[in-house]
């Protein structure tokens, strides 16, 4: 999961404990069984998650607009580009095939960017 620290929906309690939504979570499914936990993280206010469904091979991303998930779809270069966290890019393709490198490269091409100063700062605070 990743929280923004000041200004976000979440805090750390005095023992520990997340309290609130983090604005991104990202699970790793061995199925389509992570859909159970769409209506959770709806009704808790996730901002958005991202499920990596092993065994079928499929990454998928939900941001939540007007009380409801909608899937976020990579660009033609098969990226996704994130608002919440700008800067934070993932090369879906390259993640599904397993390629550490161009997944790392699209990461760090993001951090580049002029828009990630927000991320990047959001980052170095978790």
């Amino acid at each position: 999961m990743l929280r923004i620290e000041n200004g976000g929906q979440s805090r750390i309690s005095s023992d520990d404990y997340i309290e609130g939504a983090p604005e991104l979570i990202v699970e790793v499914a061995a199925s389509s069984a992570s859909y159970d936990l769409h209506d959770n993280y709806q009704s808790n206010g996730v901002q958005e998650y991202l499920v990596w469904q092993i065994y079928n091979n499929e990454l998928k991303w939900f941001s939540l607009k007007e009380g409801e998930y909608v899937p976020l779809l990579p660009d033609e270069a098969g990226i996704i580009r994130r608002q919440i966290f700008p800067g934070l890019h993932l090369a879906v393709h390259a993640l599904l095939a397993r390629d550490k490198i161009s997944v790392m490269t699209s990461v760090q091409n993001g951090v580049k960017t002029p828009e990630p100063a927000t991320f990047v700062e959001r980052l170095s605070q978790i």
